[in-house]
């Protein structure tokens, strides 16, 4: 009996650990949540609320969590799936049309910032390392941080948004040259081989984009396409899941950042009918990870520690975010860009990135008993910055059109036409598409009579969303614009544009989720006119209660319709039968066959 209980107890354990972990992501999770509502109530960015969460919960205040050594792997997935959603809406021409300028800017800034870095860590006396890897570390800025606050103010598809995610690109690439190059200069390798690592990762990195191309612009479409994935909503979910998860496991794998191959993948997938849907899969797992990765990211705050050395935390802060922030300015003054975009770019990158909290655990790592290359001190107080820097990144980029309108207003005043600087227009950004005065949801039977009533007049303002994909093809060869997605999805009614829309019908047939896309275009666009179809008489009023403007009933509808033809064929029978039909002397007519 005892050595039958033996194994099970072992097991049981075996996994306490795991447990542990559980509750200490649990209890992370409870308290940004806590954090972020605060933040949410006093106005403030909910980024700022998680990062303080962490940092309560973490082992320097409460320690209430001490395993963020663990927690961080599966942290940062969330940046993988966020930037995954992201390459969903960056179609690889739209990349190319801001490669040279981004790529210039890019750059420039990494190793400008890391020159500038070396020469102060020199002149305030640290050991040529030492000042190389400072140089490294507030070079790169944070993806995660940046991504996230755009996202939340509507800017990641605009010029500036999407130019600083490239730039944010273009580091996480370069941190790969920046990590073998610590791991040299702490002396874990030779340079020979730091050669032979480097050439060993481009080619793998060939081989990993090859693949991806290959996967998701021809495999993946052909897989869900497939009858069995569209008759379950969760094969296509899992499907989501998978690829976003294990394109950031591909590229960890070859030594690329996660977030960089899961991004790839995204724009890989842009250009699929599938995307929007796909993106509506991810979105609140991804939403999920992304605060745990924040609140994980607060653990390593010290406040005690900061509080003694104020003067030097201050100090790092205000020459990283001023002094980048500054730098990316300038540069994109140099390649004609507007000051508002200027500053916006220069706002969005001016603070310190999570890899430097990889570049800073292996400097300040000893092997082979050499000292490490970053001293304590050193190691806390760009820790330190590198949060603060990123607790100030929503403000900083919320005063960024203020401070560039400023600039412009100056500029102009000083320079005819504010010194031939091109504008945002002319640097490259796409043409805003006319928006959409009509959302159609379902392209059924109903859906398609809707729309050819409409061809004629409002074809080019018109939207079509629908889940089946046999559907979407019918619209669109009726030339109409499509999105193949869940209309129940937030993200697919913002892809759609239902928020400037100037009306939206459902025909969809289900009730239950009529109602339920009554109640979102109510909340997402408040002014639009809302028609719905409703099957029986006796929900009528649900949904005029729900919001609904217009309701189309089909039970009165029909009745109407077969009252309409009873009369038709009662008036044809009567002058069929003339006077004698009075007296009862003739029968109706069996009906005409048409």
């Amino acid at each position: 009996m005892l050595s039958a209980m033996h194994g099970p107890l072992l097991l049981a354990a075996g996994a306490v650990d795991n447990w542990g972990l559980l509750q200490d992501t649990l209890l992370l999770l409870l308290a940004a949540i806590l954090a972020g509502a605060v933040a949410e109530r006093l106005g403030q960015s909910v980024l700022v609320g998680y990062l303080f969460a962490g940092t309560i919960v973490g082992p320097n205040v409460l320690g209430g969590v001490q395993t963020q050594d663990e927690l961080m792997p599966i942290a940062e997935l969330g940046v993988a799936l966020l930037l995954f959603a992201i390459g969903l809406e960056f179609s690889p021409q739209r990349l190319l049309a801001f490669g040279r300028t981004t790529l210039n800017i890019g750059l420039l800034q990494i190793g400008l910032t890391i020159l500038l870095g070396w020469l102060i860590g020199l002149a305030v006396g640290l050991s040529a390392a030492e000042a190389l890897v400072v140089g490294m570390m507030i070079s790169v800025s944070s993806t995660a941080t940046v991504v996230r606050v755009l996202t939340d103010r509507a800017e990641i598809d605009s010029l500036h948004g999407r130019s600083a995610v490239g730039v944010l690109l273009i580091q996480d690439v370069a941190v790969i040259i920046m990590i073998v190059l610590a791991g040299a200069m702490r002396g874990a390798a030779s340079w020979h081989s730091v050669a032979l690592d480097l050439a060993g990762v481009v080619g793998l990195c060939i081989v990993l984009f090859g693949a991806f191309y290959a996967l998701f612009n021809f495999a993946v479409p052909r897989l869900l396409l497939l009858p069995t994935m569209r008759r379950n909503r969760d094969l296509p979910v899992l499907m989501a899941v998978v690829m976003s998860a294990g394109s950031a496991w591909a590229a960890h794998r070859v030594g690329l950042s996660p977030a960089l191959g899961a991004f790839t993948a995204g724009v890989l997938l842009a250009l699929s009918p599938y995307a929007v849907q796909i993106r509506a899969d991810t979105r609140p797992l991804a939403t999920v990870m992304v605060t745990l990765f924040f609140a994980a990211i607060g653990m390593y705050g010290d406040p005690y520690w900061v509080m003694q050395h104020w003067g030097l935390v201050s100090s790092l802060v205000l020459a990283i975010v001023g002094g980048k922030a500054l730098l990316v300015t300038l540069l994109s003054r140099m390649h004609r860009r507007s000051w508002r975009y200027a500053v916006a770019v220069g706002m969005s990158l001016a603070q310190v990135g999570e890899f430097s909290f990889v570049l800073a655990s292996i400097a300040a790592d000893s092997v082979g008993g050499q000292p490490p290359l970053i001293s304590e001190p050193t190691f806390r107080g760009l820790v330190s910055a590198t949060i603060i820097s990123m607790l100030l990144t929503p403000y900083l980029i919320a005063i960024a059109p203020m401070l560039g309108g400023w600039l412009e207003r100056w500029s102009s005043r000083n320079s005819a036409g504010g010194g031939g600087i091109e504008d945002e227009a002319a640097a490259g950004s796409e043409v805003e598409p006319r928006r959409a005065e009509v959302i159609l949801v379902g392209f059924g039977p109903a859906g398609q009579r809707v729309a050819e009533g409409m061809l004629a007049t409002h074809s080019d303002r018109m939207v079509v969303i629908d889940l089946n994909p046999d559907n979407i093809e019918i619209a669109q060869r009726y030339g109409l614009k499509t999105v193949l997605g869940d209309a129940t999805r937030r993200d697919v009614l913002e892809h759609a544009g239902v928020q400037c829309a100037a009306v939206v019908v459902l025909t969809i047939p289900d009730h239950a989720t009529v109602r339920q896309l009554v109640f979102a275009v109510r909340d997402m666009a408040p002014d639009a006119y809302i028609i719905a179809r409703c099957r029986y008489h006796v929900l009528h009023w649900d949904l005029l209660a729900a919001g609904a403007h217009e309701v189309v009933d089909e039970e009165l509808l029909l009745g109407q319709r077969l009252a309409e033809l009873v009369l038709v064929r009662c008036a044809e029978a009567e002058l069929m039968a003339g006077p004698s039909d009075a007296s009862g002397g003739q029968r109706l007519p069996p009906p005409t066959q048409n």
